[in-house]
């Protein structure tokens, strides 16, 4: 499960401060040790009782200019400050199951009941409310090609909850958590580690039932354009050169999905070829493709 944290018993800052501390702080957060000490200056944000509320009065003073120009996440999201390449800060609502909101989007909206890993680590810390509750799994993704339906061999941990003053450390690519709603309306307190590989980091759904791989959650902008340029427009032959050659496994896999999705002449050559691969992640994937084709 996600690493806990002492939460340290430094005195209350303000968004500012936190914010000054972060830009003055070398850490890595490849490096979980180095991530992990950022998490008492977020605990001190969090025992600021008033710094969320006078944000949200002030986006919607500014018509939420703000959260218009930066904020990529849905409403469940605040962006306390713009992204800028080394971290993201943000609060997020959980409402209750019983909430208006819930009942009218449906939990799916809230990505409550949705099993899935992080390609990014991230500390948390349950600000208000009794917290969102979580079935807590971990796995190996190193042991893993990274194919749908491929065994995860998940190992569950326990059910708990994000209580008030809780601090904990999502690993990346290693917790993966079922998250449910809370017993009321709740708020958590986010620093997410920023990296410039992260894109290419695959996250994953999981089929907790099944203990399988769901299915990869992640793509970049490069990879939507390859698969228009293969469907709507002359780029079988880049992509036939792309799923064979390319330096990114993970833009060789896209390749080898929009070939085969698009039914591009010549393809199941290039996919027995791509088969044979010495990537594990793109031969499976070719594999899985083929079988695909060829299943009646």
């Amino acid at each position: 499960m996600p690493r806990l944290i002492a939460p340290g018993e430094g005195g209350a800052i303000g968004l500012d401060d936190l914010v000054e501390a972060l830009d003055t702080t070398a850490f890595d957060a490849r490096d979980e040790d180095s991530f992990a000490a950022l998490g008492p200056m977020l605990a001190r944000l969090g025992r600021n009782p008033d710094f969320l509320a006078e944000l949200a009065i002030d986006e919607l003073k500014g018509r939420c200019e703000t959260q218009h120009r930066g904020n990529g996440y849905g409403a469940q999201v605040l962006l306390l400050r713009p992204p800028n390449g080394r971290y993201v800060l943000r609060a997020n609502f959980w409402p209750a199951a019983d909430d208006p909101v819930v009942r009218a989007s449906g939990a799916q909206a809230f990505y409550y009941g949705l099993p899935h890993d992080h390609n990014f680590p991230f500390l948390t810390y349950g600000y208000l409310g009794p917290g969102y509750w979580s079935d807590y799994f971990d796995y190996d993704v190193d042991a893993l090609a990274g194919v749908p339906g491929e065994d995860a061999v998940l190992r569950f941990v326990e059910r708990s909850r994000l209580e008030p003053g809780r601090l904990m450390l999502y690993r990346m690519r290693r917790d993966i958590h079922v998250q449910l709603p809370p017993d009321a309306f709740s708020v958590s307190l986010n620093i997410l580690g920023a990296d410039p590989a992260q894109p290419w980091l695959d996250q994953y759904r999981f089929d907790i039932r099944r203990g399988v791989i769901a299915e990869g959650l992640t793509c970049t902008g490069a990879e939507a354009l390859l698969a228009l340029a293969v469907h709507i427009a002359n780029g079988a032959d880049l992509a036939t050169h792309f799923a064979l050659a390319h330096p990114c496994e993970r833009m060789r896999v896209t390749a080898i999905d929009a070939l085969a999705s698009a039914r591009v002449p010549g393809r199941m050559a290039t996919l027995e070829r791509a088969a044979d691969a010495t990537s594990r992640y793109v031969a499976e994937h070719a594999r899985l493709r083929l079988t695909a084709r060829t299943t009646p």
